[in-house]
């Protein structure tokens, strides 16, 4: 497909607000950095509000905000803003050694008093701080010099990792107090490699290096993420010119691409997982339907044709990479056995057992045509399912309110590898995470949340996850390969949790 560039302005909101701000210049020699990106962003406090949750927005927030503790591209811990931490003897207090010499964007440096109000902050309720129920398990937050010291109210094996993951950003103290929230949404600053230049809201941002960042200058001086959602849209932006990097593309598309002269294409295994909710309300309170569902779908037959081999199957919500992994769990694809319980609870083809599946449309590679072969497979055996397209940001309004449909696709993104990171907060009814509401799976999570004993901890995750394999309450599905496209020119480095970074490109 050849486009011309009237019709490219055409295609894409972001595209259409580039029209009034001027586009990039492409010389061969790469200036300005533009990226395709598969989503909006819809906010830039990375520390409250549902957006804050969202996986897939890391990228953004990780290019101007430092994490306490980072992650590297394998995954494994850095040393950041939090160069060293700890528990005392009887896990009743923490602490924390928070580096030296940063400074904000705005010039004021970071201290120990940022990172001990960004404690504070995240686990006040009031804040509205998605992760509190974390975050409020330390109180008493101080700073003496660059050390901080925590209370801790309930002991979490996790709390560590957490300083890696969703929501656990440093925050400035100073800035904040002076212009508030909305000041704040209106000029966000960090720690991060690159300063806010430019927001358009639902079109893009234009990012300016931080010359000062602690960890070292970006190559590139201005980056330019165009927000587009539409898959199609992210193939002709990076076939035409218009963006030198994009991911998230159909597999197809990606193949073809990296293999045209002046591009090249990464596609590597990341942390993100496929899988479906099932919400225990009407059918699905019914285990003969659940277990047909999970039994009637071949998920090697769905990544070999619908995904060009691209993706791992797996039976639980662990990856191969994460800590809980157990690989003798395993949820056959058995189409008769799936007829066999369906007939038991009075369904089959003739009599179909109906009811809603919600998905994503491009969000993903294949995300759509994914369920539409689910559907299909689920129809060979006596299923009926009313598919409903979502936007993501709809998946966790209906997610946190325990609204969403009898079946829900939904890519699941767990960076830190730990299994109350996925299968804990995925199914424990009281997390704003879950939809499951089962008192058996309650009871066998409540212990573990707590658990000291490393060892017995995760062999506990390994139980539940059987436990729920067995009664079907969830549906995993594959863990994510991730197609990367880019100009020849740039030299892309993949990060494990899946957020593409503009910090780690460079000239190629």
């Amino acid at each position: 497909m050849k486009l011309s560039r009237r019709s490219l302005l055409r295609t894409t909101a972001a595209a259409a607000a580039f029209a009034t701000v001027g586009l990039p210049s492409f010389a061969q020699e790469i200036d300005e950095l533009v990226i395709a990106y598969n989503v909006n962003l819809p906010s830039w406090d990375p520390t409250v509000g549902l957006s804050a949750v969202n996986p897939t927005i890391q990228g953004f927030y990780q290019s101007v905000f430092d994490l306490f503790i980072p992650q590297n591209t394998d995954l494994s811990f850095g040393s950041g803003i939090i160069t060293d931490y700890g528990w005392n003897e009887d896990n009743t207090q923490v602490w924390m050694d928070v580096r030296e010499g940063v400074t904000w964007h705005n010039g004021d440096p970071l201290t120990a008093e940022d990172v001990a109000w960004s404690l504070t902050r995240a686990g006040n309720p009031e804040t509205g701080s998605p992760i509190q129920f974390v975050w409020g398990k330390v109180e008493n937050v101080m700073a003496d010099g660059n050390r901080v010291t925590a209370d801790v109210n309930e002991y979490d094996p996790t709390f560590f990792k957490w300083m890696s993951f969703l929501t656990g950003y440093v925050m400035p103290k100073k800035y904040y107090e002076e212009v508030g929230a909305d000041g704040f949404e209106a000029a966000p600053i960090g720690t991060g490699p690159y300063m806010v230049e430019k927001f358009e809201r639902n079109a893009f941002v234009r990012l300016k290096a931080n010359e000062n960042y602690w960890g070292g200058a970006p190559e590139f001086k201005t980056v330019t993420i165009k927000f587009v959602t539409d898959a199609a849209s992210r193939v002709a932006e990076v076939e035409s010119g218009n963006s030198h990097v994009t991911l998230e593309i159909p597999y197809e598309e990606f193949d073809r691409l990296k293999e045209k002269d002046g591009m090249a294409g990464i596609a590597e295994p990341v942390s993100d997982i496929g899988m479906i909710f099932l919400n225990d309300i009407e059918v699905m309170t019914d285990p003969n339907v659940r277990k047909a569902a999970a039994h009637a779908i071949d998920k090697s037959l769905i990544i070999d044709r619908l995904l060009s081999g691209y993706g791992v199957p797996i039976d639980t919500l662990q990856t191969p990479d994460y800590a809980a992994y157990d690989e003798t769990i395993k949820v056959a694809y058995d189409p008769e056995l799936s007829k066999k319980l369906l007939a038991e609870s009075g369904y089959g083809p003739d009599n179909p057992v109906k009811f809603k599946i919600q998905t994503t449309k491009g969000f993903k590679p294949k995300d759509y045509e994914m369920v539409q072969a689910i559907v299909g497979l689920w129809r060979r055996v006596g299923i009926e399912a009313e598919i409903e397209v979502y936007e993501i940001a709809k998946h966790f309004e209906l997610r946190a309110a325990d609204q969403l449909a009898p079946a829900a696709f939904y890519n699941w993104g767990n960076s830190v590898g730990d299994p109350t990171t996925s299968t804990g907060f995925a199914m424990f009814g009281p997390s704003p995470h879950s939809v499951w509401d089962g008192k058996e799976t309650f009871d066998a999570i409540l212990p573990l949340w707590g658990e000291a004993d490393e060892a017995k901890r995760i062999e506990g995750w390994k139980a539940v996850d059987r436990l729920v394999a067995e009664n079907a309450e969830v549906i995993p599905l594959l863990q994510y390969v991730q197609p990367i496209v880019h100009a020849a020119g740039v030299k892309v480095v993949p990060h494990r949790s899946g957020a593409l970074l503009p910090h780690l490109m460079t000239r190629a």
